[in-house]
């Protein structure tokens, strides 16, 4: 199983030898909900075999299929699925996805894979980060709302007080130490060892940490993944590390508890909460933004006009509706279009995916979005640079 993300979404637009099969399916955590699941898996593999007999041979058609049929009698897989199940194979390369939320059930094969519903799942609107911190530790998470996962920190982040300080602390005899792991991985409540009174040398030590710790996460990480920034902290900390913070990312709300006291859902279901209204900001902000442009030559709405833009570099940001598919294929050359009739035909493509792609790879910015708040009825908005 892999592990999806912004980065390893933007991975999948290298170059790759086709044939590429993509394969989503819903699938379901418990039974007897999830007693079909296997039923329609066998059947889209199945559906994949025809459209591939169209543009491989035998022996091709053999090697790329094999691990997906593998994977049928993968009998623990099968009992621990989400909610959806994302397959990517080509020739030398298979990525398994398992995603927190449904999708529909597909089988293309195409020149490129259909990534539209990862990008729905990693786009950074719906993405973020959590910084746990604690008086003398520190641990990242990065979630959306459906999930939610610790990530290594960059080597240059430092994991604690001493790590930060080194040989800086106030006091060499003073530790602060946990009484083990704690529910989300981090460290577990926090103890002080040492003679005497400390309060004073922590009081020193404790903003120089944070200080050194904001810096390290805001170049190793939120600067180059460009996502908001949760802090959960105690209270009393998170005072003190907002007010020495230049982290431009980081958000007013925060979740106001010992990050160690929590399970991984518990983190995840506070941080959404914080994130929600930044996520309703941000997709308001794109759409006021379209409607403002609109008729000024900077947006629009109209496919042809926008594969041209695309095509040429002057896209900013692109919209794209989460529940269409628009079957053809887009000359990136000429910047035209050639709509198509039946969506398995050998070479069609989904046009929205590839309009998605071409958008990346020339620096744009896509937003995948539910169809009922597009700002028009074409399944595709854009805004331009010029």
């Amino acid at each position: 199983m892999h592990t999806l993300s912004r980065d390893s979404v933007k991975r999948l637009l290298a170059p790759q030898p086709g044939p590429c099969l993509s394969l989503y399916q819903a699938t379901h955590r418990t039974h007897p909900d999830n007693a079909g699941d296997l039923i329609t898996y066998r059947n889209l593999v199945r559906r994949l075999g025809e459209a591939l007999s169209q543009r491989a041979s035998a022996a091709e058609q053999s090697d790329l299929l094999a691990p997906l049929h593998r994977l049928a009698e993968d009998h623990e897989f099968w009992r621990y699925t989400l909610d959806g199940l994302a397959i990517l194979r080509a020739p030398d390369f298979l990525r398994v996805y398992a995603l927190p939320r449904p999708v529909p059930d597909l089988a293309i094969v195409a020149d490129t894979w259909h990534i539209k519903p990862l990008l729905r799942h990693a786009q950074t609107v719906d993405h973020f980060q959590v910084l746990c911190l604690t008086r003398g530790k520190l641990w990242l998470c990065e979630g959306n709302r459906h999930e939610m996962y610790e990530v290594e920190p960059a080597p240059q982040v430092p994991r604690t007080i001493e790590d930060a300080l080194g040989d800086q602390l106030t006091d060499p005899y003073l530790k602060v130490s946990t009484r083990g792991p704690g529910p989300t991985g981090g460290p577990g409540a926090t103890m002080r060892h040492g003679h005497g009174d400390k309060s004073d040398e922590l009081d020193i030590d404790i903003p120089r940490f944070f200080r050194v710790a904001d810096r390290a996460v805001h170049e190793y990480h939120s600067r180059p993944g460009g996502l908001p920034l949760i802090l959960a902290a105690l209270l009393k900390y998170q005072a003190i590390f907002r007010k020495l913070s230049n982290n431009p990312l980081l958000m007013p709300e925060g979740i106001e508890i010992d990050p160690g006291s929590l399970d991984m859902e518990g983190l995840r279901a506070r941080a959404w909460t914080a994130v929600v209204p930044h996520y309703h900001r941000e997709t308001r902000a794109l759409l006021e933004r379209f409607r403002a442009r609109h008729g000024t030559g900077l947006a629009t709405d109209d496919l042809q006009e926008i594969v041209r833009a695309a095509t040429s570099g002057r896209v900013q940001t692109l919209l794209v509706d989460a529940d269409r598919q628009i079957p053809g294929r887009i000359d990136a050359r000429e910047g035209t279009i050639d709509l198509a009739d039946n969506p398995s035909a050998p070479g069609t493509n989904d046009l929205l995916d590839d309009l998605a792609e071409i958008v990346l790879r020339r620096d744009g910015d896509v937003s995948v979005i539910p169809g009922d708040i597009m700002p028009g009825i074409t399944g595709v908005a854009a805004l331009f640079r010029y």
